[in-house]
């Protein structure tokens, strides 16, 4: 069921309570039209959020009721009675705005579905085609709203709804003095990015309960490419530069435009998508910002050039040269040759890093018996003869209680990391490796934290193994890593010919640097 109204967090209605008493009851008819048939939900500002009919037109609608009305409620009305006059397939319909005093209470359609926030929280992080697909939608919204001089001022995953049907909508408009276009087209930029990451970057769209983006040291962004693999490059620029207030950003229009051709290049990979078209569409505004860019492109490439030209020259002219130098490995190995030069310094080979058993646990999602507890030791003592063997299960993937099982390490500092070995004592078990920035406790509520906060790192990285040993090398070596999760998700048949499935992870190893 979808959570119609949940959107920022905004102390807009800090200034009197909000539904205290005189709360509705299901079967309670309001404007002698509206029946309440069940509580949904509050939404962030505490408005209460219920499903409805329309008993003369006999149609389902979602009403929102705020207590008290008068001119506390003003803002929220206004904000109906404005969206109500934008009509578009990605907005929902606004039927009704009413001040009762002791409380106002707008009607709108419902939908049934989900929000993007619950779909993302459920199901993780999307494909980037559906990201691309579902930010389309809100911008197309977007322009039809700002094409009347109207700001939406609520864009956000919560407001973000996506039909059984596959239409996507946006609701729950809640614009203020301090709400722009602009706010509006960097939240599209927050969509993208929590479509991509399951985080929502608040310095640059606005507080809520989601988790904030991962950042740097700095304090900025980690880009989503940073965060999991398989992110095209462009919709990664085209992410980070609606999110970078130093970057202009476009109108509604043009930013749809965008989204429409690179919508239609999904299905190709996005292949030959070419630059950011609406970024010239608007150097007429602010050349400064988009020339400069521009100009350190091009300063780039002439650099790259050069250094290109002068290691050429010394290519074909050094005597000395007897073997040609291979380039560094998936796995992260140095790359082998002449290392005589002064200016190049070779790769560091990743290292072994040692791992005890207080930096191990197993992590059994809720519904789990947690009777593996204290079995993970086994898979990091360097003794052939221990291991972690799960309990036998009937079905390979868990049966129905759980997703899986794994091995959580806390390198106890972040590192910059190679590759996973891990050592099982059949083959067939699918696994992959995920990560997250925190354990939340050894614990049934803190695995499943862990179930709904971490990412898995590399598209294919799960896969049935051909034999019993698996090496994953699928760390972003631009990126730090504490918090690493080996994860079964499918057993293979017991080898001990007692029928069922289980498996023993027999060691583990992480190399980094």
């Amino acid at each position: 069921m979808t959570q119609v109204g949940e959107g920022h967090e905004t102390s807009a209605d800090a200034d009197g309570p909000v539904m205290t008493f005189g709360a509705p009851t299901v079967g309670e008819i309001l404007a002698e039209r509206y029946q309440l048939e069940e509580h949904v939900n509050d939404d962030s500002a505490g408005r209460q959020v219920w499903r409805g009919v329309d008993v003369i037109l006999r149609r389902p609608v979602a009403v929102v009721l705020r207590y008290p009305g008068g001119d506390s409620a003003t803002e929220m009305l206004q904000a109906a009675v404005d969206a109500s006059r934008v009509i578009h397939p990605n907005l929902v319909g606004v039927y009704d705005a009413i001040d009762e005093a002791t409380r106002a209470y707008v009607v709108r359609e419902w939908v049934d579905g989900e929000s993007l926030r619950e779909m993302v929280s459920q199901e993780g992080p999307l494909d980037p085609a559906r990201a691309t697909t579902i930010a389309h939608a809100i911008a197309d919204a977007l322009a039809a709203v700002h094409a009347t001089g109207m700001v939406h001022g609520n864009v956000h995953p919560g407001t973000t709804l996506i039909a059984d049907d596959g239409r996507v909508v946006l609701a729950d408009a809640r614009a203020d003095s301090a709400d722009s276009t602009e706010k509006d087209i960097r939240s599209v930029g927050g969509l993208l990015y929590y479509s991509l990451t399951a985080h929502w970057p608040h310095t640059e769209v606005g507080r809520s309960a989601i988790p904030d983006a991962v950042r740097d040291g700095s304090g900025n962004p980690a880009a989503p490419r940073q965060i999991r693999a398989g992110v095209p490059a462009y919709l990664d620029d085209l992410t980070m530069d609606l999110l970078d207030k130093r970057v202009q950003a476009p109108q509604a229009d043009a930013l749809a435009a965008e989204l429409a051709r690179l919508d239609a290049a999904a299905d190709d990979d996005y292949e030959d998508v070419g630059p950011l078209r609406f970024t010239q569409s608007n150097a007429t505004s602010e050349p400064a910002k988009n020339n400069s860019k521009i100009i350190v492109g091009v300063a780039a490439l002439v650099v790259i050039a050069i250094i290109g030209l002068v290691f050429g020259i010394r290519a074909i002219t050094s005597s000395n040269s007897s073997s040609t130098k291979t380039t560094q490995s998936t796995a992260g190995g140095a790359p082998s040759g002449d290392s005589s030069s002064a200016t190049e310094a070779p790769a560091a080979n990743p290292k072994k890093i040692p791992l005890t058993a207080s930096m191990v646990r197993i992590v059994d999602p809720p519904k789990g018996d947690r009777m593996d507890t204290g079995q993970a030791a086994n898979t990091v003592d360097n003794d052939p003869d221990t291991a972690w063997t799960t309990q036998r299960f009937k079905q390979p993937n868990f049966g129905t209680r759980k997703p899986g099982m794994g091995v959580l390490i806390n390198l106890g500092t972040p590192r910059n990391l190679a590759e996973v070995r891990v050592e099982t004592s059949s083959p067939g078990a699918t696994m992959d490796i995920r990560w997250g920035t925190t354990d939340p406790g050894d614990s049934s509520a803190g695995d499943g934290q862990i179930m709904k906060s971490y990412q898995k790192l590399g598209d294919d990285s799960e896969g049935k193994s051909d034999g019993t040993n698996r090496v994953f090398s699928v760390f972003n070596p631009d990126q730090k890593y504490q918090y690493v999760l080996v994860f079964l998700t499918q057993l293979p048949p017991a080898d001990d010919g007692n029928g069922g499935y289980k498996v023993s992870v027999n060691k583990i190893e992480v190399y980094g640097y």
